[in-house]
C-alpha cells in the first residue's frame, strides 16, 4: 500500500458578498490549471432553510508528479446563511450572494502509489532504503512544491474573494 502525508493543511474564512458560481469556477480552474490536478467532486450537499442555503462541497484532485510521487489535494468548502443579494454596480443592479465561507485544503504526498515496493517485505526495506539515503532532497523538493501550490491556492482564492466583495 502506498504511503501518504499530509504536508500542507490550512484554511481561510471570509464573511461577506461573493458570487457563488463564481468562485466555485475560479476554484475548479485554478486547481485543474495551475497544478494541474485531477479535480473530482465528492459530495455536494445543500440545506434550504427559507431563503438561506448551507452548502458543503468536497473536492479532491490529484496529480502524478513522477512514476513514484503523487499529490493529492483535499478541498473542503462550508457555506453558511448564504443568500441572495442586490448590489449596484455602477449605474444597474446585479444579484450575487452574501454569506460565510470556509475553504480548508489539505495537501498529501503520496509516495509509491502505485505499490511496487509493496510486493515482498525484502521490496519494502529496499523502499526505506531508498528514501532515506537515495533521494531525501527530492522527497523535500517535491513536499514544498506540493505545500506552495496549496498554499497560493488559498491566496488566490482570498483575493479573488476580496475583489469579489468590493463590487
Amino acid at each position: 500500500m502506498a504511503e501518504s502525508d499530509v504536508v500542507f493543511s490550512s484554511k481561510l474564512k471570509y464573511d461577506g458578498i461573493f458570487s457563488f458560481k463564481d468562485l466555485y469556477k475560479f476554484c475548479y480552474d485554478w486547481l485543474s490549471q495551475e497544478p494541474g490536478l485531477t479535480v473530482v467532486e465528492g459530495k455536494y450537499a445543500e440545506k434550504v432553510k427559507g431563503t438561506i442555503k448551507d452548502i458543503d462541497v468536497e473536492w479532491e484532485g490529484v496529480k502524478k508528479l513522477s512514476d513514484y510521487f503523487q499529490f493529492t489535494a483535499k478541498v473542503k468548502f462550508k457555506i453558511n446563511a448564504m443568500s441572495q443579494v442586490e448590489i449596484n454596480q455602477g449605474t444597474s443592479k446585479i444579484s450575487t450572494n452574501k454569506g460565510s465561507i470556509e475553504i480548508a485544503i489539505k495537501g498529501i504526498i503520496v509516495r509509491d502509489y502505485e505499490g511496487k515496493f509493496e510486493v515482498t517485505p525484502t521490496k519494502k526495506m529496499w523502499r526505506s532504503i531508498y528514501e532515506k539515503f537515495v533521494i531525501p532532497q527530492r522527497i523535500k523538493a517535491v513536499e514544498e512544491k506540493i505545500s506552495g501550490d496549496c498554499d497560493e491556492f488559498l491566496s488566490q482564492t482570498k483575493a479573488f474573494l476580496d475583489l469579489e466583495g468590493k463590487k
